[in-house]
C-alpha cells in the first residue's frame, strides 16, 4: 500500500512536490500516480497542480480521476496544494468553468483595481514570490510554524469562501485573500510548500503525522 499518493492529472512539476515529501516522511512510500485505483488504496493523498483552471479539471476528467478525489477527500487525510486548493471549490472566474465543489465557494483573479501596496507601488499580477501567511486558529498543520512566517507563491487567482470559517489562513496582496483552507480531513493552501523552505517542510512534516 502506498503512504502517499501525490496525484498525477498531467499539470504542474509534480517532482518537486515528491521529493520534498520523501524528505520529511521517513521511509513513506510515496508514489506520483494518476491510477485512480492507486489513490483509493493509499493512506494520504496530495492534490497539487499548476496551470489554466480549465485544462486542469480537462484532464482530470480525461484520466478519470474525478472521483477518486472526491472519494479522498471525504475519507483520508488530504493536501491541496495551490491550483489543487482553488480546484475544491464551486467555480473559477478562470474560464468560468465549474470545479469540485467540495467548499462552496469561487475562485476568483485578483483585481487590478486594488493591485496597490501600501506605499502606492502597483503590484503584480501574478502575484509571485514570498508572503507572510497569518494563522486562522491553531490547526495541526501549522504546529512549528511562526504565525505571519512566509512561504512562496504563484497565482492569479485566490479562493473565496462562502463559510469564512473554513479559512485556516489569510495573506494581503492588495487585499486580504485566504490563503489556506481546513475541515475535517482537508488541509489546502494557495502556496506551494515545496518550494517554502524550511516552514515548507514543516508543513509537509506536519501533514505526514495528521491523524485527522
Amino acid at each position: 500500500m502506498i503512504d502517499v499518493a501525490v496525484i498525477d492529472y498531467g499539470m504542474g512539476n509534480l517532482r518537486s512536490v515528491e521529493k520534498a515529501i520523501e524528505h520529511v516522511a521517513g521511509g513513506a512510500r510515496v508514489a506520483v500516480t494518476d491510477d485512480p485505483s492507486v489513490v483509493a488504496d493509499a493512506r494520504r493523498v496530495v492534490f497539487p497542480g499548476q496551470g489554466a483552471m480549465p485544462d486542469c479539471m480537462a484532464q482530470l476528467d480525461d484520466r478519470g480521476l474525478r472521483e477518486a478525489v472526491l472519494k479522498a477527500a471525504a475519507s483520508k487525510p488530504f493536501l491541496g496544494i495551490c491550483i489543487g486548493q482553488q480546484m475544491l471549490f464551486d467555480l473559477s472566474e478562470e474560464g468560468n468553468i465549474p470545479c469540485l465543489k467540495i467548499f462552496p465557494g469561487h475562485v476568483r483573479r485578483f483585481p487590478e483595481a486594488q493591485m496597490v501596496a501600501a506605499d502606492g507601488v502597483r503590484l503584480k499580477v501574478p502575484h509571485m514570490g514570498w508572503n507572510e501567511v497569518w494563522h486562522h486558529g491553531d490547526h495541526p498543520l501549522w504546529a512549528g510554524i511562526p504565525d505571519g512566517d512566509r512561504f512562496y507563491f504563484v497565482h492569479s487567482y485566490f479562493v473565496d469562501p462562502v463559510d469564512t470559517a473554513v479559512c485556516a489562513a489569510h495573506t494581503d496582496y492588495g487585499l486580504r485573500f485566504t490563503s489556506a483552507v481546513a475541515r475535517d480531513n482537508i488541509f489546502a493552501v494557495q502556496f506551494h510548500p515545496e518550494k517554502s523552505a524550511r516552514a515548507g517542510l514543516q508543513l509537509l512534516t506536519n501533514f505526514i503525522a495528521w491523524t485527522p
